[in-house]
């Protein structure tokens, strides 16, 4: 489908009337993750036969990947059967036909050599033990392939200028990364991180910080956040022309080591965007 990101959500029988109107006309409509879609797929650019997105959600990722990369087949793995279900059904429904979504746990993947794209958006802040679930995805890998990973930072700004530590978020069991805490996390699992960058710059942190005042990150007051989004869509829009020297997100880009036996050497630093 054509138009705003995650329109395809439109297609979703679980909403209501006025949901699946709402997300035809503007997409996805969730601040924080339109921000992110902006930040981390200009990133996925490139040619791969085979992707994984790693705790998909609602497969909003997934198909935006599948409809970007129409030569790759596109996996999207998601703990929750429900979602799952409703992710197979609205790709169904879109036409998307290369992309399927599968019930599975991101720490205890099966996948042993198989993708070329991994891409994993604010999980490991979920994952107690984040290291492991990133050797899983390193498995997941074929030799060479590339991780493209997104978190939230540690802190972020509060009424522009102030740093807090980040929202306690429902499911979070950190609150976020620094940069360099992701790149050493990454390495430890085995990861050669060739870049990284912050994201959420002062503009989008200032509508995301509007967008949880609303709804409290757990999708309360629809109607009022309803209303406002499409302010907060626009006003973000502009951010992602910003390259924050801090900010309340990371984003890394890390590969699987085609030669096993090549380690890192932990002195090397990755180049800052």
């Amino acid at each position: 489908m054509r138009g705003f990101p995650g329109r395809e959500l439109s297609l979703d029988p679980s909403r209501s009337r006025f949901e699946r109107m709402y997300a035809n006309l503007l997409g996805a409509p969730a601040n924080g993750l339109r921000i992110r879609l902006r930040r981390v797929l200009p990133v996925t650019r490139g040619s791969y036969q085979t992707i994984l997105d790693a705790g998909c959600g609602a497969g909003v990722f997934s198909l935006e990947l599948a409809k970007q990369h129409p030569e790759a087949k596109v996996t999207g793995v998601e703990l929750e059967p429900e979602l799952v279900d409703r992710a197979n059904e609205i790709a169904r429904r879109a036409g998307i036909a290369n992309c399927h979504f599968e019930q599975g746990d991101v720490t205890k993947l099966d996948f042993e050599n198989v993708f070329d794209l991994v891409v994993s958006v604010d999980n490991f802040e979920h994952v107690e033990d984040d290291i492991a679930a990133m050797r899983t995805l390193l498995r997941a890998l074929r030799p060479g392939g590339r991780l493209v990973a997104h978190v939230p930072g540690y802190e972020r700004r509060w009424l522009l200028l102030r740093r807090r530590v980040n929202f306690d978020v429902p499911g979070h069991v950190r609150p976020g990364y620094r940069a360099d805490q992701l790149v050493a996390r990454l390495r430890e699992a085995g990861f050669e991180v060739s870049d990284y960058q912050y994201t959420y710059g002062p503009l989008e942190t200032l509508t995301n910080n509007i967008s949880y005042v609303i709804t409290g990150a757990d999708q309360r007051r629809k109607m009022a956040y309803a209303v406002v989004f499409p302010l907060l869509l626009g006003l973000s829009w502009f951010g992602q022309f910003s390259r924050p020297r801090w900010g309340a997100g990371v984003l890394a880009v890390a590969r699987r080591p085609a030669d096993p036996s090549v380690t890192t050497n932990p002195a090397d630093q990755p180049t800052v965007a």
